[in-house]
Parts: structure tokens; sequence; C-alpha cells
């Protein structure tokens, strides 16, 4: 059979393979254009010997990047198909590095093996050789630091039976603690009723809410074998008293019936609590003038006056029968005073506690100065590392102090009843006679701790509280003794604003959620 004639190529067929060849001849020549296109990177120069002193390795470097360079002068035009190609080339080899530095790493990782490069990091693997051995900073929720064999292993008998009562202290039972939230916000300030019938606890929180609770209130009667009954929330009074943070809660020292509040809305408000008033007791005379208040008392020989301090370092005293704006303000400090009291059996002393980083002792028998210039008279002070907190003044004498540098001072000062008005305490006597090792740094979302002593003990123990960082409560005698450290079940947050009874061993602690750890 003659052979078969081989269908004649199509204009199309042969356009088509053609493209192909072109194809292939572009791909085979894209490293070959790119050589001639990007040039090699230069040879890395030499480095310069290092000193004698210090010897240094050299550090590795990727090589450089090639420069960019302009298409037009390496005669590729901005539509070609090579430019195209060699973009699509360079993107997919960036994409994949970047995809490789995102990669998780996985398995033990070595830190000698992991520094980071550079002459600022060449030693962060021995670097931390230097912190080897340190101990904890910072808070250890659950830890004690106060334990029961440091009760057993009390050698004076008086000591030990204290530590034993003040470590029998039980947590509120009748609620757990998650459901007695006292008021909305962070609670900054509480105070117990003085009287001794029963554990009433007052709190104010951040937002100028007051909340009021009754811990003898019968707990509810509830079917233990019904699971699906319901428990009733414990009776808590709240209102409303003032637009910005409480700061400070004070009873009057003739009236139980009167309660003193101070906030940082610059007012002092008095609350009668059988009449169920407030009444304004001291503000600014406009209400554009800015005086947030950080404390108050009252002294036991003049329940008429009030005295202050302010967060723009200054005092004031007010007298509650004239008009709410007429108090006599000092400034005593550029920084703001956090904290202050007045010796409760010598009410002309004050303590006061600043971010200037002292304690200072003034004393108002003796006003010095004129106009804007007027003050009480310096009697002493004492500056420490960082700022103090809070300075608290028992009925025997004695100072506890709280500051930043992780430490509780205590000052004695048995002899002050017999100080003439403008005595100067000796340097000598302003030190502190105890330091105590305390975690203070309480950070943003916990209340700062400060020292509160039981103002009249009944068993004559001078005896503070504070709060503890690691969700206690801790007790101390006025030589510094830990008495005890209070906790429970069911705090998970720190009960940073601790407070003792005036007479009773009732303790009570607010924390940041506005809960309350009460215990008896």
């Amino acid at each position: 059979m003659p052979p078969k004639k081989e269908p004649a190529m199509s204009a199309f067929e042969r356009k088509r393979l053609e493209n192909i060849a072109n194809n292939n001849a572009i791909l085979s020549g894209i490293s070959t254009t790119a050589d001639k296109i990007i040039p090699k990177p230069a040879p890395p120069k030499p480095k310069r010997a290092s000193t004698p002193r210090v010897k240094r390795e050299p550090v590795k470097k990727e090589p450089a990047r090639p420069t960019r360079q302009s298409s037009r002068l390496a005669g590729l035009e901005a539509d070609s198909e090579v430019l195209k190609r060699k973009l699509d080339v360079e993107a997919e080899a960036e994409a994949a590095k970047a995809k490789a530095k995102k990669m998780r790493v996985s398995g033990d990782l070595k830190l000698g093996d992991i520094t980071v490069e550079g002459r600022k990091w060449e030693s962060s693997a021995d670097g931390l050789a230097l912190l080897k051995g340190l101990g904890v900073r910072g808070a250890q929720p659950g830890v004690r630091t106060f334990t029961d064999d440091d009760v057993k292993d009390t050698k004076d008998k008086g000591l030990k039976d204290l530590r034993l009562r003040m470590s029998g202290l039980k947590l509120y039972e009748k609620w757990a603690v998650n459901d007695i939230k006292l008021v909305p916000q962070r609670i900054y300030s509480m105070c117990f009723h003085p009287t001794e019938e029963k554990p009433i606890i007052f709190a104010g929180d951040k937002e100028g809410a007051m909340g009021v609770f009754d811990a003898s209130q019968p707990a509810p009667e509830i079917d233990e074998d019904d699971e699906d009954a319901d428990y009733p929330d414990p009776i808590i009074s709240a209102f409303k008293t003032h637009s910005r943070t409480i700061s400070s809660f004070h009873f009057s020292p003739t009236d139980a019936n009167a309660i003193y509040s101070a906030s940082y809305d610059s007012s002092i408000r008095k609350l009668d609590l059988d009449k169920g008033i407030s009444t304004e007791v001291f503000a600014p005379s406009t209400s554009a003038d800015d005086l947030p208040i950080s404390a108050i008392d009252i002294p036991s020989t003049d329940p008429n006056t009030i005295i202050f301090s302010t967060l723009h370092g200054s005092l004031g005293r007010q007298d509650q029968r004239t008009k709410p704006s007429s108090a006599e303000i000092w400034g005593l400090t550029d920084q703001k005073i956090g904290g202050f009291s007045l010796h409760p059996q010598h009410p002309h002393l004050v303590a006061t506690a600043s971010l200037d980083r002292t304690l200072k002792i003034w004393d108002l028998r003796k006003i010095t100065g004129k106009g804007d210039l007027r003050h009480p008279v310096l009697l002493g002070e004492h500056e420490s590392r960082l700022s103090v907190s809070h300075a608290s003044w028992s009925s025997s004498g004695s100072i506890a102090t709280s500051s930043y540098d992780d430490r509780i001072k205590i000052y004695n000062f048995p002899s002050a009843g017999d100080w003439k008005a403008g005595h100067d305490i000796p340097s000598k006597e302003m030190q502190p006679a105890v330091q105590i090792p305390h975690n203070n740094q309480t950070g943003r979302w916990v209340t700062i701790l400060k020292p509160q002593w039981q103002r009249n003990p009944q068993d004559g123990w001078q005896k503070f509280v504070i709060g503890n960082m690691n969700r206690f409560v801790d007790v101390y005698a006025e030589d510094g003794e830990q008495l005890a450290q209070l906790g429970g079940e069911g705090i998970t947050a720190v009960p940073a604003v601790a407070h003792f009874h005036p007479t009773k061993d009732w303790v009570a602690g607010g924390t940041a959620s506005g809960k309350l750890c009460l215990w008896q």
C-alpha cells in the first residue's frame, strides 16, 4: 500500500509550537539573564583586629542583599516577560524566607544556641549566670511566709500564746468570699463600726460607692439534698456617696452613729447612720478647685476638728462648726502625701508619709511662716530609698510605715508626750527600730498596702495588720514579731486593704474585685 501522507500542519498548530519553543528558551535563559542583571555581592571586608584587652569572635552576618537596579538601565522593558518572571522569582524567594522565620520551633532550646546576634547581646547566655540563686520577687499566691512551725518554735510563752490566738482566727463561713461583694469596684478603704456587739464593715471603692455589711446576719437555711436550691446572697447596703475614689473612713470619737468619708472628689462627708443623711463637711469653695483628699483623722481631744491630707502634698484642718470651705490648708511638700495619722494620745503630733520618700513628724501646736508659707513646725524626718505609702501611729507611740523599698519600718517614740512645742527630734531617734522585709509591689491593679494598728487593744498588745501579696493578711506586733498570717479557702485576690477592729480581734480585708475577707 502506498504510504499515508502526513496531514498538512495548520497555521494555528505551527504558531502553538513556536510559542512553546519561545517559552522554553525564556525559561532556560532566566538564570543567565539574572546573572547579567544582578551583580554578585562583593566579598566581605576583612574585620579589624580586636584590641588585646577585649577578645571577640567575629559576628556572622548574612550576605548583603543586592542593591535594586533600574530595569531601564539593565535593558529591560517594563512589559517584558523576562522582567515579570524575574520579579515573580524574587517574590517567591522572599515569601519562603519570611515563612521560615515565623515557623514554630519544637523541642528543647539551649540558650547558648539561640542568642541574638550583634555586639550588644554577645554575652546574652553568660549574663543569665548573674541571676542564679536569687530569691523569688513578686507575688506567689497561696505561698505562706509564716507557718504553724513558726508558732510551734516560739520560745517566749507570752508571744507563743498570742501567736496561737491570732493564728486561730477563722475565715467567715456563713458566705463564701466570692459572695460578699461590698462594692462594685476595687476597694480603696475600709473601716469597722466601733461596736463590740457584732462586726459591721464599711468599704469604699474606686468610683465613690460605699458598702455596708453586717456580718452577724443569720446564714440562710438550705436543704443540702436539693441540688437545685438557690443560695441567697447576703444583705449588703451600698450607696454612691462620692463621685470619685473613697480614700479614707473615720468614726467620730464621741458619736458611734457618725462616720466620715474622704474622697478624691475633694470632699469630706459625714453620714448620720440614724437619720440616713450624708452631709458635706468640707469641700473647696468652687467645683473647679481640685483637691483630692488622701486620708482623714479626728483628734481624740477635739471631735469638732478634722485633719486631712491631699494628693497635692498639703495638710488641712477643718472646724466643722464653720463653713465647709473655711479649712486652713498648709503646703508641706511638692509631692503627694499618701497617708498620715495623728498620735492617738497626743493628737497634736502628725506623722505623714509622702512620695518624696520621707516620714515626717509635725507639731500642730506651733504654726510658723506667713501667708502661703504657713505650716506646722517640723520635728524630724527619715528618708527611705523609695516612696513611703503610709504612716500609722499606735496609741503607745510607735509609727509603722510601708514603702516601695519592700520594707515595713517601725519607729518608737515612747516619750512623745513629753515633747515641748517645736521639739527637735535627733536624727538618731528618727531611725527605725525594726525593719521587716515585706513585698509591697502592688502594681497597677492592687490597692497600695498600708499598715493599720488596732487602736485600743483589749489584751494590751500593740499590733497591726497589712495586706500580703500572696493573698493573705499579715499580723505584726510592735516589736516586729509576726503574730499570724490570715488566709483561707476561696480567697482568689489580694486582700490589700486590711483593717483591725478598734478593740476586738476582728480583721477585715478588701480586694480589687470589691469583695470582703473577714476573720474572727
